[in-house]
């Protein structure tokens, strides 16, 4: 799981694997150690509802319902996104890159323009 943040918006980007998981768990979590502090951002599903945040205790959730998960393990739908109070959130699938990268992409999604660009 990748996590942007920018101004007033978090994006959070998943793999196959991530969204496999978090079918199966129900949650996701990784973390940033700066030595005495570390930084969480987690992502957890709830049965229903729109995608929405807290941040607590140096921790980042985003809370999305399990109708959305089922989405994202089984059709085409790329994330979902929602203007929850002053923020902007946004879940998404993690395509490939159409630019050669350094980063291992093999668990990522295929990227639908891979093709056009051919």
């Amino acid at each position: 799981m990748k996590i942007r943040i920018k101004n007033n918006s978090i994006r959070y980007r998943l793999t196959r694997s991530d969204v496999a998981d978090l079918v199966l768990t129900g949650q996701l979590e990784d973390s940033v150690d700066f030595g005495a502090t570390k930084f969480v951002y987690a992502l957890n599903v709830l049965k229903a509802g729109e995608l929405t945040a807290s941040f607590e205790n140096n921790t980042i959730t985003l809370f999305m319902s399990e109708k959305m998960v089922d989405e994202l393990a089984n059709t085409d739908k790329v994330g979902f996104e929602n203007n929850y109070k002053e923020l902007y959130l946004l879940v998404e699938k993690d395509f490939t890159c159409l630019d050669n990268v350094v980063e291992d992409q093999s668990d990522n999604y295929p990227n639908p323009l891979a093709e056009k660009t051919l």
